[in-house]
């Protein structure tokens, strides 16, 4: 590729990463990958800070959601 140290396999990591940490699921990136290992596609999805967060946000997101749509009466 003529940049020194640098390999496609690390462009595919990188991403695979990516396309992973935007919420790629594992059946999304075994099909990117060309894969039909699920353990193949679990590297790609390393856990971040960032994730994590996402992940919070978007439940608590839903949480608020669903008392707003029950006139709000929490359950």
């Amino acid at each position: 590729m003529g940049v020194k140290g640098l390999h496609l396999h690390d462009l595919r990591h990188t991403g695979n990463t990516l396309a992973a940490q935007s919420g790629a699921s594992l059946a999304n990136l075994k099909t990117r990958m060309g894969h039909d290992s699920d353990r193949a596609a679990l590297i790609y999805q390393h856990a971040t800070r960032d994730a994590d967060q996402r992940t919070a946000d978007a439940l608590s997101a839903r949480v608020e959601a669903e008392q707003k749509n029950d006139d709000g009466e929490t359950t």
